[in-house]
C-alpha cells in the first residue's frame, strides 16, 4: 500500500473519533485531534474493558474479598503483560507509577551514582537529575556527533547512567537506542530511555535495544486512566529508597522503623491505581498485536503529508533537531513567520474544531537550542488519525494565513480568547477562568 493511501483510515478505534463540537461561528464541526503527544484519547476496547472491570472493582492485595482477588490478579498480572509488550528481561521488575513523570523521578532517587544526558531532553528527563551528580552533553547538529560527543563524555570520567529520550516531544526524531546502548555499556553505564513519545508508535524492545530502564506512560499510549510505569534491573530499585513511605511497601513497622519490601512493592505504597494499570495493561495489549510494518507505516504517512504540507505554506518552518535523523515519529512542531503561535492556535480551536498545542512543550532548553523565541505550534498523532485530519489542518492554516481569523480575539494573561465565546459547554464542565488554570510549561 502506498504511502499516498495508508493513512486514509486509522489503525484503531478510539474514543471521541465522531465527537462533534461547536465553533465561535454557530456551527458543528468533526473535533480534529492532533494533540495525542500530550495525551492521547483511550482506545475503545480499553474504555470497554474499564467498565467491564468497575463493578468488580476493589482493593488490590490481602482483600479476601472475590472482587478484591479479581483486581489483585488484574493488577499483578498486568507485571507480565506490560513486561512482555517490551520483551523485558527474566530479572527485569516492573513498577507501576502515576506517569513518565513519577517513573524518571523514582529512577532518579535509585542511581549509584553520575548520571549523564543530552541537552534535549523534556523536562521530566532533566529536572530529576538536576538534584543529584549529573553532567550534560550538548547534543550536535546531527546524531552521529551527538553519539561522538557522548562517548567522548563517558570516556572522560565514568558513569552509572546513561538517560535519553527515545523520541523527542518537540520534533518527534528518534535516536538510534542500540548504538547509545552500545557507547553506554562498553564505558560501563547502564541506558534508561524516556519512552513516553516513543512507545506510542514505535515497538520498543528491552533486549534487542540493550536498554536497562524504560519509563512511560498510560496517558499517551491510548490509557488516560492515570498510570506510567517504570521497567529495568532490579538491583537498583531493590536498594533505593522507597517512592512513598506507607503501607503495601513494608514489611514491618515499628514505632521507629520499618523494614521495606523488595521492587516493585517497594515502591508502589498505598492503595494503587487498579483501573489504570488495568487501562495501560490493555492498551499495550492492543498494541502489540499491531503488525509492527503497518504501524510505522501509517506513522510515517500522516507525517510526510503534514510536513510536506506546512513547507508549501508561506512563512511556515517545521523543526528539527539533526540534520541527519532517519526516523521520526508523528509529533511536528513548527511556526509561523511574524505570527504568535497561541493566536493560531485558539483560531484553529474556536473557528475549526481542531486541537493542537501551543508553547514550548516542557523542553524549553531545546527549544532555545532551536533558537524559537516564544511558543511554537505542535500538530501529533496517532493510531485513530487519519489524512482527513492532516488536511482538516493544513487547509485551516491556508485560510489563516490567507485572512487571518474571522472571529475577534483578545490577548489576557497570555492567553488568546475568543471574544462573546457562546459556544454551549455539558453542565457539569462549567467555563472556568482560564488565566487561573494555564499554567506549566506553556509559556
Amino acid at each position: 500500500m502506498s504511502a499516498v493511501t495508508i493513512a486514509e483510515s486509522s489503525l484503531l478505534g478510539v474514543v471521541g473519533s465522531s465527537l462533534r463540537v461547536p465553533l465561535v461561528t454557530g456551527r458543528e464541526q468533526r473535533y480534529v485531534n492532533l494533540d495525542y503527544a500530550a495525551s492521547a484519547p483511550a482506545l475503545s476496547v480499553v474504555a470497554e474493558h474499564v467498565t467491564e472491570l468497575l463493578p468488580l472493582y476493589a482493593s488490590v492485595h490481602r482483600g479476601a474479598g472475590y472482587a478484591s482477588q479479581v483486581s489483585t490478579s488484574v493488577y499483578e498480572n498486568a507485571r507480565a503483560i506490560v513486561g512482555e509488550f517490551v520483551n523485558a528481561r527474566e530479572n527485569d521488575v516492573v513498577v507501576f507509577t502515576r506517569n513518565t513523570t513519577d517513573a524518571l523521578g523514582l529512577l532518579a532517587s535509585a542511581v549509584p551514582g553520575e548520571t549523564v544526558l543530552l541537552d534535549i531532553e523534556h523536562h521530566a528527563n532533566l529536572l530529576p537529575w538536576q538534584r543529584g551528580a549529573s553532567r550534560i552533553v550538548l547534543s550536535g547538529d546531527t546524531v552521529a556527533e551527538t553519539l561522538e560527543r557522548l562517548d567522548a563524555e563517558l570516556a572522560s570520567r565514568p558513569a552509572a547512567l546513561v538517560t535519553v529520550t527515545g523520541a523527542s516531544n518537540v520534533t518527534g526524531e528518534t535516536l538510534p537506542l542500540r548504538a547509545i546502548a552500545t557507547i553506554a555499556h562498553r564505558r560501563g553505564a547502564r541506558l534508561a530511555v524516556d519512552g513516553a513519545q516513543l512507545v506510542p508508535h514505535r515497538r520498543v524492545d528491552l533486549q534487542r535495544d540493550g536498554i536497562d530502564y524504560l519509563a512511560f506512560s498510560g496517558h499517551k499510549i491510548y490509557a488516560p486512566f492515570g498510570a506510567g510505569v517504570l521497567v529495568g534491573r532490579k538491583d537498583w530499585l531493590d536498594v533505593a529508597p522507597p517512592l512513598l513511605q506507607g503501607g503495601g511497601a513494608v514489611a514491618e513497622v515499628t514505632l521507629h522503623g520499618a523494614t521495606w519490601h523488595p521492587a516493585p512493592a517497594r515502591h508502589e505504597a498505598g492503595s494503587p491505581n487498579v483501573v489504570g494499570v488495568a487501562a495501560l495493561a490493555r492498551a499495550v495489549s492492543e498494541i502489540g498485536r499491531l503488525d509492527a510494518e503497518k504501524w510505522a507505516a501509517h506513522d510515517r504517512a500522516l507525517r510526510h503529508r503534514l510536513i510536506t504540507g506546512l513547507e508549501a505554506l508561506p512563512g511556515v518552518h517545521p523543526h528539527r533537531i539533526f540534520s541527519d535523523s532517519t526516523d521520526a515519529v508523528g509529533v511536528v512542531s513548527f511556526s509561523i513567520d511574524g505570527t504568535d503561535a497561541r493566536l493560531v492556535a485558539a483560531f484553529l480551536s474556536a473557528e475549526h474544531g481542531i486541537g493542537v498545542r501551543d508553547g514550548r512543550f516542557c523542553a524549553h532548553p531545546l527549544l532555545a537550542k532551536l533558537g524559537i523565541d516564544g511558543p511554537a505550534l505542535r500538530a501529533s498523532f496517532g493510531v485513530g488519525s487519519t489524512d482527513a485530519d492532516v488536511d482538516a489542518l493544513l487547509g485551516a492554516l491556508t485560510l489563516f494565513l490567507a485572512n487571518g481569523p474571522v472571529w475577534r480575539y483578545e490577548l489576557v494573561d497570555g492567553q488568546w480568547v475568543p471574544l462573546d465565546d457562546a459556544r454551549p459547554r455539558p453542565d457539569w464542565a462549567p467555563a472556568l477562568d482560564t488565566t487561573a488554570v494555564r499554567f506549566g510549561c506553556a509559556a
